[in-house]
């Protein structure tokens, strides 16, 4: 800080040659004494040392020098006085410089020190320097501290000792010299001070070093300017940037004290630039946990690659977080999708394989799979170009041979797909607003326990979160919304998936997702789906509806629990096994579906909200619950709300196992499914075979396998109406569909049971 630079302030009085009436040989106020045609004072014009300077008779006790214009106090601003002084004859006295302190009205401020450190003139001709600094501040190596009432001085010198001595004064210079204190008034490192050019070019890291070293628990200001930083840097203290870092990708800029995106966009000037650099130090520095974006948007306007921007790390696997901020996608034609075609091979016998590629170095990793019996949400997960290979995230349900597939590669916000690995990493408190302009993220293909807590995925084009590989391993989803950028279209419309995972044990928790083709499609066994919301409804009357939660898997021992499943269902699907026949193995089991909402409107009648899916034949249930959750529709009713999917397969009703039906609500459900199922069945004429229907209320197309009571009802009666006390043996699989019984009497009786029937043995 210098006043007369920035103010323009002019601090240093007259020179002597201009005249000596504004120079007072008293305190310098209005009326007092100057040495203009005073006798003790003449203007010498041609002084060997000083040129033109004041020649002095001291005739006082203290000879006083003061000017008597007003030179301004002004609130931490430091001014040094200084004089260069000279004796010519007579007694040799001390000299020191000296001011008078005015205050509000012009009073004079008393009980102030107004002298500075004397000099004793030690011989004739010889210069001496005299200076002293006042100031407001009371601060080491201020000689006059004034105090905030002083509003101005007559500043000057004291001749003091013998008179007699005959003196020559140098014009006297006063100049602002806050600089000196302005370190340590606010505790600031200029790195400046240290050789930093700040001219863009130059490499100022030793600068930024050495400032860091000299901190001492200040703070290191970088000023206006650009700085150019060629090698990794590291701050220990504080920094305030006014001016700009520029760095090479691969190097680092490492606060410790405050590491937070304002800090990184105040460094480098550019959002997306100082988020990537954040999350470079992030990776790279053990003194945080995360990275606190501050409350920031960043505006983005192309795909953020995050490994690129951690050139040094191939993988990672030590807890980090990103939390609080906003990331929002701006137009620009780097988010444009891009999709190939090649040709390639692939053989159930190797089932992540394609081989044979044509132009596979063309073929991005992450590009969405498509063609002829491939299924939903299969990915690239890496690529052999020498080989001609590529290797996909899972396997694929019907495309041996060869034929040409698309490969469609969506733009994400932030792709991870560049590591490796990425383990324990989470985002918390973060919306992702896509605009309809890209997808949100891409997991690394490979790693575990990937965190989103909290975050809005807000209108993504494509897909919110896309795992390419197995880096979804114990994903956790917690507490976020999905808000569709389809919203607005029907549902045969729509082709966004909010979140597809291939991996196991996988947590979907108290999320909201409102509109897109699929909510998640989740390839995966183990699989938590906890109190979600999700609902893909539109306007049109007896609409269509897509499955919301798509679970791919024969095994999948998921829990889809206490969710609101709105306007969609649940679809199970083994479209990824490359040979999707039933041979062995445990087939459809282990589900447990189980005190959820199941609500509709405007549907078709053969609308279900459960629904599988097989690819091959043989299959059937074996180990499935469904209980506790309440079924309804509005606007008209549904016939059931279980259904299988015959488009490839039909399951095998023989061998069901351990099927629970049970404890469910209906409202405008037609057929209310139930195993074990209790039928109550009343025989009006007497007869020795009573057919006991099922009505189709077994779930998934089952048979009556097994009948586990028959409990007579008020008794049975012969023709004649005597009453006969007697026990049926049962039939089991009759009918066109072998969903009913028989009840085999001794005798023609009628009467009512209440029959329990199965459709597992």
């Amino acid at each position: 800080m210098n006043k007369a630079i920035t103010d323009g302030i002019v601090f240093t009085p007259p020179q002597f040659a201009n005249g000596l009436d504004v120079w007072s040989s008293g305190d310098g106020t209005p009326g007092s004494p100057t040495y203009d045609g005073s006798g003790t004072g003449v203007f010498v014009p041609a002084d060997a040392e000083f040129g033109g300077c004041l020649e002095i008779l001291k005739v006082n006790a203290t000879q006083q020098l003061r000017y008597m214009g007003q030179t301004p106090l002004l609130p931490g601003c430091y001014l040094q006085i200084k004089a260069r002084v000279k004796a010519i004859s007579g007694p040799l006295p001390q000299v020191r410089i000296a001011g008078w302190a005015g205050g509000a009205g012009d009073v004079h401020l008393s009980g102030l020190t107004e002298q500075g450190p004397a000099i004793q003139l030690s011989g004739y001709g010889v210069v001496h320097e005299v200076t002293a600094i006042v100031g407001i501040g009371q601060r080491p190596g201020v000689d006059m501290p004034w105090g905030i009432s002083a509003l101005y001085g007559h500043f000057g010198l004291d001749i003091e000792g013998a008179n007699g001595a005959l003196v020559r004064i140098d014009d006297i210079e006063i100049t602002d010299v806050t600089g000196v204190f302005l370190r340590d008034m606010i505790s600031l490192v200029d790195v400046r001070d240290y050789g930093a050019l700040g001219d863009g070019v130059t490499d100022d890291s030793a600068a930024f070093e050495a400032a860091d070293q000299a901190a001492g628990g200040r703070r290191i200001y970088v000023p206006q300017g650009t700085y150019h930083l060629a090698q990794d840097v590291g701050l220990d203290a504080e920094v305030d940037f006014e001016g700009t870092v520029t760095m090479p990708d691969d190097k680092m800029l490492l606060l410790t004290k405050n590491f937070d995106l304002p800090t990184y966009i105040s460094a480098f000037g550019d959002e997306a630039l100082a988020f990537k650099k954040a999350f470079q130090a992030l990776l790279n520095n053990s003194d945080h946990e995360s990275l606190d974006l501050g409350g920031r948007k960043i505006s983005v306007s192309e795909p953020i690659d995050m490994q690129a921007a951690v050139p040094n790390r191939g993988s990672y696997s030590t807890r980090r977080v990103i939390r609080n901020g906003q990331f929002d996608v701006k137009s620009s034609a780097s988010w444009d999708t891009e999709t190939f075609n090649s040709v390639a091979t692939y053989d159930p016998a190797d089932p992540y394989k394609l081989s044979g590629v044509a132009n596979v170095a063309n073929i991005p990793v992450g590009s969405l799979v498509q063609g002829s019996g491939v299924g939903r949400e299969i990915y690239v997960r890496s690529k052999d170009e020498g080989a001609g290979e590529i290797t996909l995230n899972a396997p694929i349900y019907d495309a041996a041979g060869t034929q040409t597939f698309t490969f469609v590669d969506f733009k994400y916000l932030l792709d991870f797909s560049g590591f490796s690995a990425l383990q324990k990493f989470a985002m918390e408190d973060i919306e992702f607003q896509c605009n309809g302009r890209c997808s949100a993220i891409r997991l690394s293909p490979g790693g575990n326990t990937f965190v989103l807590k909290n975050c809005f995925v807000s209108r993504p084009l494509d897909r919110g979160i896309t795992s390419i590989g197995v880096g979804c391993q114990g994903m956790l989803i917690d507490g976020c919304q999905f808000l569709s950028s389809e919203e607005s279209l029907d549902v045969p419309d729509r082709s966004s998936i909010a979140i597809n995972a291939n991996a196991n044990d996988v947590k979907l928790r108290h999320n909201r997702a409102v509109r897109f083709h699929h909510f998640a499609v989740l390839g995966g066994d183990n699989n938590l789906v906890l109190g979600n919301h999700f609902f893909q409804g539109d306007s049109v009357s007896n609409g269509v509806r897509n499955a919301g939660l798509v679970m791919i898997g024969a095994y999948n021992s998921s829990s889809i629990a206490d969710n609101y499943v709105d306007n969609c269902f649940i679809e199970w699907s083994n479209e990824r096994d490359a040979e999707p026949d039933y041979t062995s193995g445990y087939s459809f089991s282990a589900m447990s579906i189980t005190d959820n909402i199941f609500y509709s409107s405007d549907v078709a009648p053969w609308f279900a909200y459960i629904v599988v899916r097989p690819h091959g034949v043989g299959h059937f249930l074996n180990g499935m619950t469904v209980t506790g959750n309440k079924f309804r529709t509005a606007n008209g009713s549904i016939d059931r709300v279980d259904k299988v999917d015959t488009t490839f397969a039909d399951l095998n009703p023989d061998r069901h196992v351990n099927v629970t039906f049970a404890d469910n609500t209906y409202h405008n459900v037609t057929i209310k499914t139930a195993n074990p199922l209790r039928v109550r069945h009343e025989q009006n004429t007497a007869a020795s075979a009573w057919t006991v229907d099922s009505d189709g209320a077994f779930p998934f197309g089952g048979q009556a396998r097994s009948c586990d009571s028959v409990v007579v009802l008020d008794g049975l009666r012969t023709a004649f109406g005597t009453l006969r006390y007697s026990a049926p043996y049962v039939q089991l699989q009759q009918g066109t569909n072998q969903d009913q019984i028989k009840l085999r009497w001794s005798e023609a009786l009628s009467g009512e049971v209440s029959v329990i029937m199965r459709i597992e043995v």
